[in-house]
């Protein structure tokens, strides 16, 4: 399985996709530093949202295999800035989390973000609604459990 380093703005989702991903109980637990779980490194929200941190991120992500932009449906704020992918030397791709939250237009704005900040691939996931037939939380599995890194 790929080494995923998560990151995204406060709130949206990246522990729940960690604890999803590892058949964890999912419950909220803010992240307040660094964590690294098994196939996965976790990271504050604030580091994402405030500049002065994405040093801690560009050097935390050399011990992944690939970083996930994650972006809530539901957040309308520009969370990544255009190009935040040139911080990192590794496969970059998207995920827009909450979309049983979301209307067609949230998660068009939500992929226009991910696609500004460098993401190539972009999955749209919901950890409350996994049978959905626009959750594609299972092909984001099949992707991290191929050990054929791509860039």
């Amino acid at each position: 399985m790929k080494k995923a380093f998560l990151v995204g703005a406060v709130g949206c989702g990246k522990t729940t996709l960690k604890q999803y991903m590892q058949q964890e109980q999912i419950k909220y637990d803010k992240t307040q530093s660094v964590e690294f779980f098994g196939n996965f490194i976790d990271t504050p929200g604030e580091f994402t949202e405030h500049r002065r941190l994405y040093s801690a991120l560009s050097v935390t992500a050399n011990e992944s295999d690939v970083i996930i932009m994650i972006q809530s449906a539901s957040d309308h704020r520009p969370v990544f800035s255009p190009g935040f992918s040139h911080l990192f030397t590794k496969p970059i791709i998207g995920v827009i989390s909450k979309i049983d939250l979301a209307t067609a237009d949230d998660i068009e704005y939500s992929k226009d973000q991910l696609r500004l900040a460098g993401a190539r691939d972009i999955y749209l996931i919901s950890s409350t609604d996994t049978d959905s037939k626009d959750n594609q939380i299972k092909q984001l599995a099949v992707f991290l459990n191929d050990d054929e890194v791509k860039k």
